[in-house]
């Protein structure tokens, strides 16, 4: 007696059906020419398919929120995207060996739990430790190595999120939160703001803009602690500059330990809270 052959389940999580007037369908139906013109598919990890794989519609509405599902803007960022991420490899960069001297301390990625309003049991939150800088030159002075090193830091924590096995679609824009975000922590303990070095401020700049431009909808939240209460006017100051959507995730904190109060308990200690200390258990690039 023949034996019947099953057919196949897909494994692959399947998305809410779209109508061809959704952004979604709209965007995709420009990936074949957007992904000719960029010769690159990956975004963070993810190979972009103009089928229309559910992971490909992950990124595809990740970058739709970020422009309020204007889709000519949302092609225009993507295949920016595509060619910069063809040009400088940030996957390697989250690979290679950097300078202790240089980089030491500096970055760190840890693991939260049961963070405050998040969707998520776990949280990725990468801290930036500007104060652990020794000397500026070292660190800043060569600006393509400084960004090599933070979009390095910055690739890994979006490993993290792990997007090429996520199983929950994005809800469209203004319908809920993103859950595949990571939450960043800019600690300014020990940094003397009195005077501000060109070659931070050349760093800071260009990170900015390669972030902006190239890792939309990838912040949940942004933290600025131990910052001097004088200079609260600084970070008011830069909110004119940003994006509202960007402005809202903000938060600044004048002592560390108030981190608690955001986080919750499974920060490191030296914020508050109980978890280890960065410097034993958090993840950072090879040094």
């Amino acid at each position: 007696q023949p034996t019947k052959t099953s057919t196949p389940v897909s494994s692959e999580p399947v998305w809410p059906e779209l109508t061809p007037e959704h952004p979604i369908s709209k965007l995709l139906g420009l990936l074949p020419d957007i992904l000719d013109q960029a010769a690159h598919n990956e975004v963070y990890g993810v190979t972009l398919k103009p089928e229309g794989s559910f992971h490909t519609k992950l990124i595809l509405q990740k970058f739709l929120r970020a422009n309020a599902n204007d889709i000519e803007k949302a092609k225009t960022q993507l295949l920016g995207t595509l060619k910069w991420r063809k040009e400088f490899e940030p996957w390697n960069a989250a690979k290679e060996v950097y300078s202790r001297k240089n980089f030491g301390g500096l970055g760190y990625i840890i693991e939260l739990e049961d963070v405050p309003e998040s969707p998520n049991k776990k949280d990725i939150a990468t801290f930036n430790i500007y104060g652990a800088v020794e000397d500026n030159k070292a660190t800043f002075g060569d600006l393509d190595g400084f960004i090599r090193w933070r979009v390095g830091l910055m690739e890994r924590g979006i490993q993290k999120l792990s997007l090429p096995n996520a199983t929950k679609p994005i809800p469209d824009h203004g319908a809920g939160p993103d859950p595949y975000q990571g939450i960043q922590i800019h600690d300014y303990l020990s940094v003397s703001f009195l005077r501000q070095d060109p070659l931070v401020k050349a760093a800071s700049k260009k990170t900015i803009e390669i972030m902006q431009a190239h890792y939309p909808e990838t912040l949940a939240r942004k933290f600025f602690v131990n910052v001097p209460l004088l200079m609260g006017w600084m970070f008011t100051a830069m909110k004119l500059f940003l994006a509202k959507e960007t402005v809202r995730k903000f938060t600044v904190l004048s002592y560390g330990n108030q981190l608690v109060n955001e986080l919750g308990k499974s920060v490191p200690a030296s914020y508050g809270g109980t978890g280890s200390e960065l410097d034993m258990a958090g993840e950072t690039l090879k040094l």
